[in-house]
Parts: C-alpha cells; sequence; structure tokens
C-alpha cells in the first residue's frame, strides 16, 4: 500500500509486551488514516462504559498517508482516545517532527493500553522496541524531559512527552513534542489519559521511507504548488498566526473578557504579531516537517519580571485566551505563561478560558482571596496570570479546581457562576466568536470533541477562501444563516480528510483547491479516485465519531451553544447586536447530513456509509 509502512505497533502497558499488528486494506479505504483510522479503532474497541482515564481507553497516535511523503505542510500525526475533559470522542492534531520520525520506523500508528506499574518511556527505532524506565524525567518539564530522553537514546531522535500537568491528571492536559519549540496536541486532555497509563514519552528514530506510488508526479505537483503557497501566507511566515490579530479584533472574532465585551483594539495592537517583532521578543520562526511556511514563533525574554522566556512563542488562540480574553496587554507576561503552558503540557486555550472564568468570578466574588492564597484575580493582571500557570499545571490551591475545566468549575460554584462556563459538549470555545462568523455556531455545536475550530473550519469561506467543486464558489455573508448547515456538513468532511491524510488546514489559506488533494492522493497512494470519492470517506469518518458520541448519550439537546453566545450581544465591535441563528442552521445541518430531528443519523444514512452495522 503506496502511502502507508503497513504495519501498527500494539503496546500493553500492563504486562510490558508488544505485538505488531498489520494495516489492513479495507482499514486504509474506509477510513484513509490519522484520526480516521484512530476513530475506528476507538470505537471497535471501547464501550460506553469505558472511562476516560482506565486503562482500557485506548491512546492512539496516527500518522496519514501524507506523513513523510513531502506533500505540502503534511508533517502531522493525530492522538485519538476518549477525552478525560468532556468524557466524550476526542482527536488532537499535532505538527511538528514526531509523526514523521514515528512514520519512519516502520509504523503507521501505536495503539497504547493498559497502564504501567511505574514510570515508563516507550523507545523505537527500526530495530528496537523497548519500554524504558522513565523515573529520572517523571515530574520534569516537556523541555527538560525531551532534552534527557535524546541525551539517553539518540540526539536526532524526535520525542512526545507529557508534563507535570498529564502526569497530575488535568483534565486539559496536552501532549507536547519539539521541546522547546512547543508543539502540542493540546485539546481534550489526552495528556491525562497519557499520565494515567504511567506513560511519560515516546521517542522515535527511523530511516524508513514511506512508499510513493508515483514520486516524479508528486515532485512535479509540489513545485507547481508551492511557489503560490509561499505567496499568499507570506504573512504568516512573517509574523506568525497573529499576523491579522488587529483585524481579527475588529471584525468582533476575537473573545474579550471571557466573552462578554465587543472592543479591545489597543490591547490587541499591543499584543499582534507584529508587536512581537517590533519589540524584538520574536527571535525566528518555526517549521514543522514539509513545511514550507513556518508561521511557529520562537521568542526569548531575557530582562524583565517575566524573564527568562526561550522557545515556541503564543500563536494566536494562545495569545486571544491568554490576552484578550483574560484583558492582559502585557506581551511578555503573555510569553511567560504561554511557555509554562508548554514546559507544564497543557492546553494554552483551555487553560486561558479557565483563567477568564476565574477573573470574573473573582470580580463577582464567588472566588475570594482565601481561595486563592491572597493572589487578586483581577481583569488584565499578567502576574494573576502566570502565577495560575504554576497553580494549574502543580494542581496547587486554587489551581486544583481550575485543573478540572471550567464546567465542573461552575458546577462548583452554584447557579450564578453557570455562564462563566463558556463551553459546548464541556470543551470551553477557542477563539473564535459565532456572534461575529455565524457558521462557527452551527461548526461548535455540531463538532463531534466539543467546541471546536478545527473540525470543520468552514469560516474560511465568511472570510475569503472559496471552494466551487463543492459547491461554494463565492466568499458567503458571515451574517446569514442560510446554507451554512449545508458549509459546515461539508467543511467537516473536507475536514476529516485533512485529519486522516494528515495535512495543516493553513494551507487552505495557501490557495489549496479540491484539485490539489485529489492529485496528491493519486501521486502518493496510486489510488486513481476522484476528490468526491475522498469526501465520501471523510463523511463515513464524521458519522462514526458522531456515533461513537451517540452511544454514550449525546444527541440534539447536546448540539448547543452557551447562553453567553446565544442570547447576549457584544455591544461593540464589528458584531455588535448579531446573535447566530443557531436552530436554522442546525435543521439544514441535519437535513444535509441526511440525519433525524434529533441529530442522529439515520439507518438508511449508515447504510450508504457502510456503517449499516451500527444500526444492530
Amino acid at each position: 500500500m503506496f502511502g502507508y509502512m503497513g504495519k501498527i505497533l500494539r503496546v500493553d502497558l500492563t504486562d510490558g509486551t508488544f505485538k505488531d499488528e498489520v494495516l489492513k486494506e479495507e482499514m486504509v479505504r474506509d477510513y484513509i488514516g490519522g484520526s480516521g483510522i484512530g476513530t475506528k479503532i476507538l470505537y471497535d474497541e471501547t464501550s460506553a462504559e469505558t472511562q476516560a482515564l482506565s486503562p482500557e481507553n485506548p491512546l492512539i497516535f496516527m500518522t496519514g498517508p501524507f506523513t513523510g511523503t513531502n506533500t505540502p505542510l503534511s508533517g502531522r500525526h493525530a492522538v485519538v482516545s476518549k477525552s478525560p475533559l468532556t468524557n466524550i470522542f476526542a482527536q488532537s492534531d499535532i505538527g511538528g517532527s514526531f509523526g514523521t520520525a514515528l512514520k519512519a520506523t516502520g509504523y503507521d500508528g501505536i495503539v497504547i493500553k493498559g497502564k504501567a506499574k511505574s514510570p515508563k518511556y516507550l523507545y523505537i527505532t527500526d530495530e528496537i522496541i523497548e519500554l524504558r524506565d522513565a523515573s529520572g524525567v517523571w515530574g520534569k518539564n516537556s523541555y527538560e524531559t525531551e532534552e534527557l530522553l535524546k541525551a539517553e537514546t539518540d540526539m536526532k531522535a524526535e520525542v512526545t512527552c507529557i508534563g507535570p500537568a498529564g502526569e497530575k491528571l488535568v483534565k486539559f492536559a496536552s501532549i507536547m513534542s519539539d521541546g522547546k519549540d512547543g508543539r502540542a496536541a493540546g485539546r481534550a486532555g489526552l495528556g491525562a489519559v497519557m499520565g494515567s497509563k504511567n506513560l511519560k514519552a515516546i521517542v522515535a528514530k527511523g530511516s524508513k521511507a514511506t512508499p510513493i506510488a508515483r514520486p516524479e508526479k508528486l515532485k512535479e505537483l509540489i513545485k507547481e504548488f508551492a511557489p503560490k503557497c509561499k505567496e499568499a501566507m507570506q504573512g504568516m511566515t512573517d509574523f506568525g498566526t497573529t499576523v491579522s490579530h488587529v483585524a481579527t479584533e475588529e471584525s468582533g472574532d476575537m473573545p474579550i473578557k471571557n466573552w462578554m465585551e465587543g472592543s479591545w483594539h489597543e490591547g490587541a495592537e499591543k499584543t499582534c504579531g507584529q508587536a512581537m517583532a517590533e519589540r524584538k521578543i520574536l527571535v525566528k520562526n518555526y517549521r514543522c516537517k514539509s513545511c514550507f511556511v513556518g508561521c511557529g514563533r520562537v521568542v526569548k525574554i531575557d530582562e524583565g519580571k517575566y524573564a527568562p522566556v526561550d522557545g515556541g512563542g503564543p500563536e494566536y488562540e494562545s495569545m486571544a485566551m491568554l490576552g484578550a480574553n483574560c484583558m492582559v496587554d502585557d506581551l511578555e507576561a503573555i510569553c511567560k505563561a504561554n511557555e509554562l503552558c508548554n514546559q507544564f503540557g497543557m492546553d494554552t486555550i483551555s487553560f486561558g478560558s479557565a483563567v477568564a472564568q476565574a477573573m470574573e468570578l473573582y470580580e463577582k466574588g464567588l472566588i475570594t482571596l482565601k481561595d486563592t492564597d491572597g493572589l487578586k484575580l483581577e481583569w488584565g493582571s499578567g502576574d494573576a496570570l502566570v502565577q495560575l500557570a504554576y497553580k494549574v499545571g502543580n494542581r496547587e490551591g486554587i489551581g486544583d479546581l481550575l485543573a478540572e475545566g471550567v464546567v465542573k468549575v461552575a458546577e462548583h460554584y452554584g447557579p450564578e457562576a453557570k455562564k462563566s462556563a463558556v463551553a459546548v459538549k464541556g470543551m470551553d470555545l477557542p477563539a473564535h466568536d459565532p456572534r461575529a462568523f455565524f457558521v462557527l455556531g452551527v461548526q461548535y455545536a455540531t463538532s463531534n470533541r466539543g467546541a471546536c475550530h478545527l473540525s470543520t473550519y468552514a469560516d474560511v469561506l465568511e472570510k475569503g477562501v472559496t471552494y466551487a467543486r463543492m459547491g461554494f464558489p463565492e466568499v458567503m455573508d458571515r451574517f446569514e444563516g442560510k446554507d451554512k448547515g449545508r458549509l459546515n456538513a461539508k467543511m467537516q468532511d473536507f475536514c476529516a480528510l485533512f485529519d486522516s491524510l494528515k495535512l495543516c488546514k493553513f494551507l487552505m489559506w495557501g490557495g489549496v483547491q479540491e484539485d490539489n488533494i485529489e492529485a496528491w492522493y493519486q501521486a502518493v497512494t496510486g489510488e486513481d479516485i476522484s476528490f468526491e470519492e475522498l469526501m465520501k470517506r471523510g463523511e463515513r469518518i464524521v458519522n462514526l465519531q458522531r456515533m461513537y458520541n451517540y452511544r454514550l448519550g449525546l444527541d440534539r439537546k447536546d448540539d448547543t451553544l452557551p447562553d453567553r453566545i446565544l442570547k447576549e450581544p457584544r455591544g461593540s465591535g464589528g458584531a455588535p447586536t448579531q446573535l447566530p441563528p443557531l436552530e436554522q442552521m442546525l435543521e439544514e445541518y441535519y437535513s444535509v447530513r441526511g440525519w433525524d430531528h434529533n441529530g442522529i443519523p439515520t439507518a438508511e444514512k449508515l447504510s450508504e456509509l457502510g456503517l449499516g452495522y451500527l444500526c444492530s
């Protein structure tokens, strides 16, 4: 099978055994790779009773057919499991170098079950598979862990690991790669799943090449596409994903003061990518494998109260959630908090949500100085932001509660705190507001992992991108609800393709079109199928994820948005009065999907997708 190594590594941590499993052709045909194959394994090998932090819950690392092929922006892998934060389906996509290194060892992925009796790390090369003692790095942060494990194994190896937050089961703990460059499988708390298994890290180094059916054709396609993509994405190369930070605030898309306000223009100007460059905090940019864009930031701060900072800098989501959503405009404080999240191994989105919620509850008098050991959780406080990173990462004091996520915090403080938990299906919102781009409303409500901007990424079609072959030849009105259900469904399937092939979704800003995906797939795999046939596989994956959640009891009642987003206008900024027409969009979405009124895939739809066995 071109594009694949042809096997998956099975690891049982309980008894310390390994087993090679053949990657079956029908699995590849139906689910492609990455999160698609991960979803299939998770569904088949768990039940509704499987607990997220139990030894029985599998932790699945999976590459895709494009990983290791030089297909543009394909240096990625997926991590799939049941989330301890939301207790539903979870996938977290990550760039960097580890996925490529894993595939070079001869494996398309790893499925990990059980729990080791003591801390371990997994070491994989062309010839070696070993579980090694990790007591020497247990308790170390992600930067230290990578450095120590490379020294112990091979300096050219790649490491993916958890920090102290994962060890302490912080419910939004991330899995980190690339050391100081801070690539993260951030959302849904899969670092806690890894910690619950006493698995500190996986170290991989291989020399095997991914087989490509038509290598010369792929080279030709890349040569044609790359210059146009580079030109289109030059702003991201220069200033990272915060290149449009000010414009994002002006449009009303940026979360401000725990989603309560609409304008923060001066703050956005102080915390944008251009400001990082002007103040010489930015040292250079970082590129994942197979990437020629380099949107990653490398920052360095040697002086001041938040020094030292040395490593991966905040991207847009981090900058907005740690900055605007907490009203913090101190760039050094944001960079420090971002670095602490990387070192502890915590999702910056969920951590920023937790801090903003805590600041709101402090303002309302529900959280007191007694709760915080004297730390004033005032809006805009850089000190509070940084100190809470230590407290949450170590589960100390108020941090122990915040580490449970915003929904649990709201439950703890009672009805008055309910609105402070801005989340869907237990997952706090990422840094884009559905009141500014309506498709985000149905996107967040129907995402299978909870509120997520990347499981659909449909708002790019409200911001300038078009896809004629999918039926969207023109940029769509962001304040119009009509046709957004169809848009969401199609883009969910499209993004399922990206997550399974292993492509970075920033390619959409680089001009990637349906024809590119089709041609790259045919060149890599040698399978001459159409883009529309690939989209059918994406649809199958989305429906299987939906059925996983349905087995857990989720349906239409869970496809909703928090009241703050549905019912409370922002009052100022680029979207001062608009509210997303969720019910209108949902009805259209279910209809396009072939689901019933309760949002359940019908027997006819499941049979059409080869999932008829789920009806029994």
